[in-house]
């Protein structure tokens, strides 16, 4: 999805939420962005969020520390973050719109980046940590639900002549990090039933848009057991650290 497009998007689905779907996830990988950023993170650290959507793993998974400032791109997202940390309680949390890719944040101050399935341009990331600091990054890679991509002839990334999970390392490399290490994530997602898989895909970028529906029941067939309905998922992860002086 380009970078233009993710504005409608995620405006539109400011309020939606993963729950809905009851999917039931099994991750083949052990790497785990949240237990790395808790082995990072101290309570004097600073950590900016970036792709923050509605704020949920901040509250669900981020530690709590000096602060915390969860950005995105999306309003109605922020508005969402907004109304979650009303209720939350937290007090080292903040939310603010941010284009990623003209980062308004300060130089050196943050000591861990964290950027989940979003836009990044890893030279404002850089800038922005302290010396020492790192950078956590999940996203959504080429190969993710391939088998499906192959049989519609379309889909995110099914053009890309690079991933972007490798296009992301180089970048992130290039920007002047060190021990960067890139990891492919393999991950299983069953769901409620073939219409809950249908909704689910009707709200997410995996494909275009959705109108070869015997192509869908084909996959549906092919990858039911016991009743729900499994993706296959293809995600990966960046860890990175700005050099010491």
């Amino acid at each position: 999805m380009l970078h233009d497009n993710y504005f409608e998007y995620y405006e539109n689905i400011a309020h939606w939420t993963f729950d809905e779907y009851e999917c039931r996830e099994e991750c083949l990988t052990d790497w785990d962005l949240y237990k790395i950023l808790r082995s990072l993170a101290a309570p004097d650290s600073h950590i900016l969020d970036l792709g923050t959507a509605g704020g949920e793993k901040i509250f669900s998974e981020f530690p709590v520390c000096a602060e915390i400032l969860g950005t995105d791109y999306s309003p109605r997202m922020i508005g969402t973050a907004r109304a979650n940390l009303a209720a939350s309680g937290r007090q080292d949390v903040s939310f603010e719109v941010m284009d990623n890719l003209k980062m308004d944040v300060e130089d050196e101050h943050y000591d861990i980046v964290v950027a989940r399935h979003t836009c990044t341009d890893p030279v404002q990331i850089f800038r922005c940590l302290k010396p020492g600091g790192y950078l956590l990054m999940r996203g959504v890679d080429k190969y993710d639900c391939w088998d499906l991509k192959l049989a519609a002839g379309y889909g995110q990334g099914y053009n890309d002549p690079v991933p972007v999970s490798v296009s992301d390392y180089e970048n992130v490399l290039r920007a002047g990090f060190t021990d960067v290490e890139l990891v492919p994530i393999h991950t299983r997602e069953y769901y409620r039933d073939a219409e809950t898989l249908k909704a689910f895909l009707r709200v997410v970028p995996i494909l275009d848009h959705m109108s070869e529906d015997d192509v869908l029941d084909g996959y549906i067939s092919r990858n039911t057991y016991s009743g729900r309905v499994r993706l296959i998922r293809r995600f990966y992860g960046i860890t990175a650290q700005k050099p010491l002086p």
